[in-house]
């Protein structure tokens, strides 16, 4: 599983820095993966005022739909390692989440679980906040709040926003890691897990 050529492909398309890197799984196997990425860019949003100038909104993300299979969520999170790792991110999230249908899941559940799927409810009916080439993502919404899911979540250095603030000794001069990945996964049978994994190492004293 490959989940690092998918990420570099569209930045080499897209040309923005990458802000943050979101994969949401459901926990069945050869389900499909949903690949969200969110941009660090700005584009005109509607006419230009008389003076020239036009409002801003934020260019939406990319949603995309990876159909490789796969049989435990091991593997998910090896090729998530492999992606922050190569991608300079100073840690990795993972998140295990229950069912939001269940009963006592709150409001907060349930809005975090859409979330996840890159369903924003707060996003103005007018502007488009996902760019998806994600055929499945509602089904796939639909059965992460029936099932439960897991969401892995990093913000990259090499290519992406973070570059100029990033303090690592691992780095590179370009902001990534040459391979492997030294960190292993380490999973848990529960429903509701935080995992993070620490990538980054830094032993000198910054003065500011």
């Amino acid at each position: 599983m490959d989940i690092l050529h998918s990420i570099t492909t569209q930045m080499t398309v897209v040309r923005l820095p990458l802000y943050a890197v979101t994969l949401t799984a459901v926990p069945r196997p050869d389900t499909p993966l949903l690949l969200l990425l969110h941009w660090h860019g700005f584009r005109p949003a509607g006419r230009p005022a008389a003076d020239g100038s036009a409002a801003r909104q934020a260019v939406p993300g990319s949603a995309l739909q990876i159909n490789t299979p796969w049989r435990a969520l091991e593997e998910i999170d090896l090729a998530m390692l492999d992606a922050a790792w190569q991608l300079g991110a100073w840690d990795m999230e993972r998140l295990q989440r229950r069912a939001c249908n269940d009963i006592g899941a709150s409001a907060r559940e349930a809005l975090e679980c859409r979330q996840a799927f890159g369903d924003n409810p707060f996003a103005p009916e007018d502007e488009e906040h996902l760019l998806a080439e994600a055929p499945d993502r509602a089904d796939l919404m639909r059965l992460g709040a029936a099932r439960g899911y897991v969401r892995w979540h990093f913000r990259p250095v090499r290519g992406g926003l973070w570059q100029q603030f990033a303090e690592d000794d691992t780095l590179s001069p370009d902001g990534g890691r040459t391979p492997p990945c030294p960190v292993r996964p380490v999973m848990s049978a529960g429903r509701r897990h935080r995992m993070i994994y620490r990538l980054g190492r830094l032993s000198r004293i910054i003065l500011v």
